[in-house]
């Protein structure tokens, strides 16, 4: 089969190369999927890359030698490991190859293999591009805004980096609760915020949010490009921060010392600072897909990638501009042993 394959870190276009490698098998509680479509994360830049380098220190990411990366699946079942009930080949199903380490592999391929239970069906009518769009970006909104707070009508939320990948669906997904949305986002994607549900957009680009008067009960953070303590400043009393961003900066901890600093906030209870995880797994994912089906949410895409472009869609998630997902599709082609 095809798949992007890793040999160390460092820039993806010198990184990353497509070969033939051999096929996955599925063992018990797993199901090879013919990828159709996965998407590109921070964790698959952060894995590419090594960045930031305290996470090669720690073991969190993955040895970059003869490794797949990607972790969002979008596709068909072709095969099923013992102990799988649930589904059956030929059924369109999406997930995620996340684990509870900081590793990505496996999905910028033909073929990947995915534990079934953080595998769900996809809904008749949403496209496999539409649904790798969903899986970490729209599992990990919907776990900020329904479980880590439950958003709802009266709330005022805040989304900083409204209009990348997470900002899109959590705007939506806060909207939809009920709440008054705020985006926070860049000139040329403001009118994109609003039509997703925001109430209000700030341009980061000519207003601070954190300087200014109004007062917010949730803010999800997708940038930190703030210390913690100032966009704490613009919380009402009893709001809750969530910082859901590694920075953009390189180097030993690039943005994890104002995670750390999120953190102590917390734990000195000067602010309430909940960190939400992004638990890929089959209700979380159900729930997702029926957004979808339903028309609630949408996934916002940038661009298609062909697999064989994997490498320019890394760089571009690398940019730190995606408006919205990066999507890599692989599209059907001879079957290979």
């Amino acid at each position: 089969m095809r798949a992007v394959v890793q040999e160390r870190y460092g820039p993806p276009a010198e990184v990353l190369e497509l070969k033939e490698i051999d096929r996955p098998a599925p063992g018990p509680g797993e199901v090879l999927v013919r990828v159709r479509a996965s998407s590109v994360n921070t964790p698959d830049w952060i894995a590419v890359t090594g960045v930031p380098y305290v996470l090669r220190l720690q073991g969190r990411v993955q040895r970059a030698a003869n490794v797949v990366r990607g972790t969002d699946v979008a596709g068909v079942v072709e095969e099923v490991g013992g102990e799988v009930a649930d589904f059956g080949v030929g059924d369109r199903a999406f997930g995620s190859l996340w684990t509870s380490r900081f590793v990505t592999a496996g999905a910028f391929a033909e073929y990947a293999v995915v534990p079934a239970d953080q595998l769900a069906p996809i809904p008749a009518g949403v496209r496999f591009e539409e649904a790798a769009a969903a899986v970490m970006s729209g599992v990990t909104a919907l776990c900020a805004m329904r479980d880590t707070v439950n958003v709802r009508k009266g709330m005022k939320v805040l989304v900083n980096g409204a209009s990348g990948g997470v900002g899109t669906f959590a705007v939506q997904l806060a909207a939809h609760f009920g709440a008054e949305v705020t985006g926070v986002c860049g000139t040329a994607n403001a009118a994109m915020v609003r039509e997703l549900g925001a109430h209000h957009v700030i341009d980061y680009t000519r207003v601070d949010f954190t300087e200014g008067s109004e007062r917010y009960d949730v803010i999800l953070d997708n940038v930190l490009n703030h210390p913690p303590s100032r966009t704490a400043r613009a919380l009402a009393p009893g709001g809750v921060l969530i910082p859901n961003s590694v920075g953009n900066g390189g180097g030993l901890l690039a943005g994890l010392g104002r995670m750390a600093r999120a953190r102590l906030l917390g734990s000195l209870r000067r602010v309430d600072v909940r960190f939400s995880p992004s638990e890929a797994n089959r209700e979380n994912l159900a729930a997702v897909g029926e957004l979808l089906e339903s028309g609630a949410i949408k996934a916002v895409i940038d661009r298609v990638y062909p697999l064989e472009e994997t490498a320019q869609a890394v760089a571009h998630m690398l940019g730190h501009h995606a408006r919205g997902n990066i999507v890599i599709s692989v599209p059907d082609r001879p079957r290979t042993p």
